[in-house]
């Protein structure tokens, strides 16, 4: 008998502890919908007062500061070549050599007569100042001594033209010629590029071409070299834009023999477009909406608020608020995609 007391007791004991257990998950339970319905679970972060400095940043294409094709002047057969492509040559370097010797002839023909008529028409000034002879005749001596003049300077370089020579320093880039070759006049001999500066050649949206002034600092990057930052300045902004209203812009670089650079590569240049004073900053990732209709959800008492602000610049994932909220405002990071304008909620992280 006493057996089945004691065991009923322990079954009894039992149920009432199972009871126990359930009527209190229900009441967790229910709580706890309770708690989810009426507050929203966010992450949040401060307004910050920071200064940011407004960044153009385009990609573009390293050109040649100069480049000149060095052509023939006149027609004749090349006797000698004295380049070849990746050549470095100075300004004034002969390139090529054209046969010469009919125009040796013409201008030792032309230097005798312009000589025999510089005499004749010194002679005739002095018969003219003794009344031996008319001015008329003086005019016609006169206008014989300007012929053999121009003759002779012509003739003179027709000769000086055999030497085919570059106007500028740089690298030869392409050889179009060789010994023996007939030339026209015009005929192209050579490409000569100029690479102690580059020029890059980027082009910029609209209204950040606004922003930007010939003499402006640039920093230039290339994969190349990285981590290695150039210095370039905007000397060119062109006064036409394309149909997708971009500006071309032309930055000039200087060439460094540690870290040569090639017309060709590809480059990142970033222009710094104005100094800022400090202005409030949010992160991008609290923003509601476009950036054409900012919003953002301010929490005020438990309370998450939605509020329209007007932006400024934006660098890297950082947004400038001009209007609409005030420092060290309390913004939702994360959890806006549940969240409507007056909910509460329950901040379960501080972002930064």
């Amino acid at each position: 008998m006493k057996k089945i007391i004691t065991v009923s007791a322990v079954v009894i004991i039992l149920a009432l502890i199972i009871a126990l257990l359930f009527y209190n998950k229900a009441k967790m339970e229910k709580m706890s919908k309770v708690d989810f319905a009426t507050s929203i679970p966010v992450t949040v972060t401060q307004v910050t007062s920071e200064k940011l400095d407004d960044y153009v940043s385009s990609v573009g294409t390293l050109i040649p500061n100069r480049e000149v094709i060095v052509g023939s002047e006149i027609a004749g057969k090349l006797v000698g070549v004295y380049f070849e492509i990746g050549d470095k040559v100075g300004a004034g370097k002969t390139l090529a050599k054209i046969d010469d010797e009919l125009r040796k002839y013409t201008l030792d023909n032309a230097a005798a007569n312009y000589e025999k008529a510089k005499k004749d028409l010194e002679r005739y000034e002095e018969l003219f100042k003794q009344n031996s002879v008319t001015e008329a005749q003086l005019d016609a001596i006169r206008l014989t001594y300007k012929t053999m003049e121009s003759a002779y300077s012509s003739a003179d370089k027709q000769l000086r033209d055999t030497w085919i020579k570059t106007s500028i320093s740089g690298v030869v880039t392409d050889k179009k010629i060789e010994k023996g070759s007939i030339v026209s006049a015009g005929t192209p001999v050579a490409t000569i590029v100029d690479i102690s500066s580059v020029k890059a050649r980027v082009y910029v949206p609209e209204n950040d071409a606004f922003k930007l002034k010939i003499g402006d600092y640039a920093d230039v990057t290339t994969d190349v070299y990285p981590g290695e930052v150039f210095t370039g300045k905007i000397i060119n902004i062109n006064a036409k834009g394309d149909e997708a209203h971009t500006f071309p812009i032309e930055v000039l670089i200087k060439n460094t023999g540690a870290h040569p650079l090639k017309a060709g590569m590809f480059v990142k240049v970033s222009f710094k477009a104005a100094e800022k004073s400090e202005s409030l900053v949010i992160p991008r990732a609290t923003l509601v909406g476009s950036s054409k209709s900012p919003q953002v959800y301010v929490v005020e008492d438990g309370i998450a608020k939605l509020k329209t602000i007007t932006l400024g610049i934006q660098v890297g994932d950082k947004l400038e608020v001009l209007s609409g909220l005030n420092d060290k405002d309390v913004l939702v990071l994360d959890g806006q995609v549940n969240l409507k304008d007056n909910d509460k909620v329950n901040i379960v992280k501080q972002g930064n």
